[in-house]
Protein backbone atom coordinates (compact mmCIF):
# COMPACT_ATOMS: atom_id res chain seq x y z
CA UNK A 1 0.00 0.00 0.00
CA UNK A 2 2.16 2.64 0.48
CA UNK A 3 4.20 2.10 -2.43
CA UNK A 4 1.31 3.16 -4.42
CA UNK A 5 0.62 6.26 -1.95
CA UNK A 6 4.21 7.23 -2.88
CA UNK A 7 3.42 6.40 -6.36
CA UNK A 8 0.15 8.73 -6.21
CA UNK A 9 2.03 11.42 -4.70
CA UNK A 10 5.00 11.36 -7.11
CA UNK A 11 2.92 11.38 -9.84
CA UNK A 12 -1.08 12.42 -10.11
CA UNK A 13 -0.91 14.53 -6.72
CA UNK A 14 -1.65 18.50 -8.05
CA UNK A 15 -2.14 20.44 -4.89
CA UNK A 16 -4.55 18.89 -3.26
CA UNK A 17 -5.65 15.08 -1.90
CA UNK A 18 -7.91 16.01 -5.14
CA UNK A 19 -6.41 13.84 -7.87
CA UNK A 20 -6.21 14.54 -11.38
CA UNK A 21 -8.18 11.12 -13.12
CA UNK A 22 -11.27 9.67 -11.11
CA UNK A 23 -10.70 6.46 -8.75
CA UNK A 24 -11.20 3.77 -11.72
CA UNK A 25 -8.94 5.16 -14.36
CA UNK A 26 -6.63 5.33 -11.43
CA UNK A 27 -7.35 1.85 -10.52
CA UNK A 28 -6.71 0.78 -14.20
CA UNK A 29 -3.60 2.41 -14.79
CA UNK A 30 -2.24 0.63 -11.70
CA UNK A 31 -3.01 -2.33 -12.07
CA UNK A 32 -1.30 -1.60 -15.70
CA UNK A 33 1.97 -1.20 -13.68
CA UNK A 34 1.55 -4.60 -11.55
CA UNK A 35 0.10 -3.29 -8.39
CA UNK A 36 -2.35 -5.37 -7.31
CA UNK A 37 -6.30 -4.14 -6.30
CA UNK A 38 -6.90 -5.15 -3.13
CA UNK A 39 -3.52 -3.02 -2.44
CA UNK A 40 -4.87 0.13 -4.45
CA UNK A 41 -8.27 -0.01 -2.98
CA UNK A 42 -6.37 0.23 0.48
CA UNK A 43 -4.36 3.23 -0.79
CA UNK A 44 -7.25 4.92 -2.15
CA UNK A 45 -9.18 4.81 1.01
CA UNK A 46 -5.99 5.66 3.01
CA UNK A 47 -6.33 9.13 1.15
CA UNK A 48 -9.77 9.22 1.68
CA UNK A 49 -9.20 8.74 5.18
CA UNK A 50 -7.05 11.54 4.93
CA UNK A 51 -9.87 13.94 3.92
CA UNK A 52 -11.75 12.90 6.69
CA UNK A 53 -9.86 12.89 9.92
CA UNK A 54 -8.36 16.56 8.44
CA UNK A 55 -12.40 17.35 9.03
CA UNK A 56 -12.54 15.49 11.96
CA UNK A 57 -10.21 17.04 13.95
CA UNK A 58 -10.58 20.66 12.85
CA UNK A 59 -14.20 20.40 13.80
CA UNK A 60 -12.90 18.68 17.50
CA UNK A 61 -11.89 20.36 20.52
CA UNK A 62 -8.99 23.08 20.00
CA UNK A 63 -5.60 21.89 20.55
CA UNK A 64 -2.89 24.19 21.63
CA UNK A 65 0.49 24.92 21.06
CA UNK A 66 1.51 24.04 24.81
CA UNK A 67 -0.34 20.53 25.15
CA UNK A 68 1.53 17.12 25.70
CA UNK A 69 0.28 14.42 23.58
CA UNK A 70 0.60 11.05 25.67
CA UNK A 71 0.84 8.21 23.26
CA UNK A 72 -1.60 5.07 23.43
CA UNK A 73 0.10 1.71 24.16
CA UNK A 74 -0.93 1.15 20.44
CA UNK A 75 0.53 3.88 18.95
CA UNK A 76 3.91 3.62 20.80
CA UNK A 77 3.99 0.20 20.01
CA UNK A 78 3.47 1.41 16.56
CA UNK A 79 5.62 4.63 16.51
CA UNK A 80 9.36 3.96 17.64
CA UNK A 81 10.68 6.41 20.36
CA UNK A 82 13.04 7.45 17.24
CA UNK A 83 9.45 7.94 15.62
CA UNK A 84 8.10 10.09 18.45
CA UNK A 85 10.63 12.09 18.47
CA UNK A 86 10.83 13.05 14.93
CA UNK A 87 7.13 14.43 15.64
CA UNK A 88 8.39 16.18 18.91
CA UNK A 89 11.03 17.89 16.84
CA UNK A 90 8.53 18.98 13.99
CA UNK A 91 6.97 20.59 16.13
CA UNK A 92 9.31 22.22 18.23
CA UNK A 93 10.89 23.80 15.41
CA UNK A 94 7.41 24.68 13.94
CA UNK A 95 6.87 22.43 10.90
CA UNK A 96 3.78 20.57 12.76
CA UNK A 97 0.70 22.06 14.74
CA UNK A 98 -1.18 20.20 16.94
CA UNK A 99 -3.61 19.73 14.42
CA UNK A 100 -1.19 18.09 11.78
CA UNK A 101 0.44 16.20 14.66
CA UNK A 102 -2.99 14.33 15.18
CA UNK A 103 -3.90 13.93 11.42
CA UNK A 104 -0.21 12.17 10.84
CA UNK A 105 -0.68 10.25 13.67
CA UNK A 106 -4.32 9.33 12.68
CA UNK A 107 -2.43 8.00 9.29
CA UNK A 108 0.45 6.53 10.43
CA UNK A 109 -2.23 4.18 12.32
CA UNK A 110 -3.94 3.73 9.43
CA UNK A 111 -1.00 1.81 8.17
CA UNK A 112 -1.47 -2.22 7.97
CA UNK A 113 2.05 -2.84 9.51
CA UNK A 114 3.34 -3.32 13.26
CA UNK A 115 5.87 -0.42 13.40
CA UNK A 116 6.16 2.06 11.11
CA UNK A 117 9.66 3.47 10.63
CA UNK A 118 11.23 6.78 10.30
CA UNK A 119 11.45 7.08 6.30
CA UNK A 120 7.73 6.29 5.84
CA UNK A 121 6.75 8.73 8.61
CA UNK A 122 8.33 11.47 6.96
CA UNK A 123 6.79 10.72 3.99
CA UNK A 124 3.41 10.97 5.81
CA UNK A 125 4.20 14.31 7.43
CA UNK A 126 5.12 15.53 3.81
CA UNK A 127 1.72 13.96 2.17
CA UNK A 128 -0.02 15.78 5.09
CA UNK A 129 1.61 19.15 4.39
CA UNK A 130 1.04 18.93 0.76
CA UNK A 131 -2.55 18.35 1.37
CA UNK A 132 -2.62 21.73 3.43
CA UNK A 133 -2.24 24.89 1.28
CA UNK A 134 -1.71 27.24 4.48
CA UNK A 135 0.92 24.62 5.54
CA UNK A 136 3.40 25.84 2.20
CA UNK A 137 6.61 27.23 4.27
CA UNK A 138 6.02 24.26 6.79
CA UNK A 139 6.27 21.96 3.52
CA UNK A 140 9.33 23.53 2.38
CA UNK A 141 11.43 23.22 5.46
CA UNK A 142 10.54 19.89 5.83
CA UNK A 143 11.55 18.82 2.20
CA UNK A 144 14.76 20.70 2.21
CA UNK A 145 15.66 18.52 6.12
CA UNK A 146 14.92 15.46 3.93
CA UNK A 147 16.77 16.15 0.89
CA UNK A 148 19.54 17.69 3.46
CA UNK A 149 19.22 14.46 5.21
CA UNK A 150 19.53 12.25 2.13
CA UNK A 151 22.65 14.45 0.58
CA UNK A 152 23.92 13.99 4.35
CA UNK A 153 23.91 10.13 3.24
CA UNK A 154 25.47 10.60 -0.10
CA UNK A 155 29.09 11.73 1.73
Amino acid sequence: MFEILMFLFENYMDGSIILKLDNESIMVELEKIGFERYAINRALGWLDGLIQVQTAVLAGPKLTPHSIRHYTTEESDRLSTEGRGFLMYLEQIGILDPITREIVIDRIMAFDTKEVFLGRIKWVVLMVLFNQPEKKSALSLLQAMILADAFDVLH
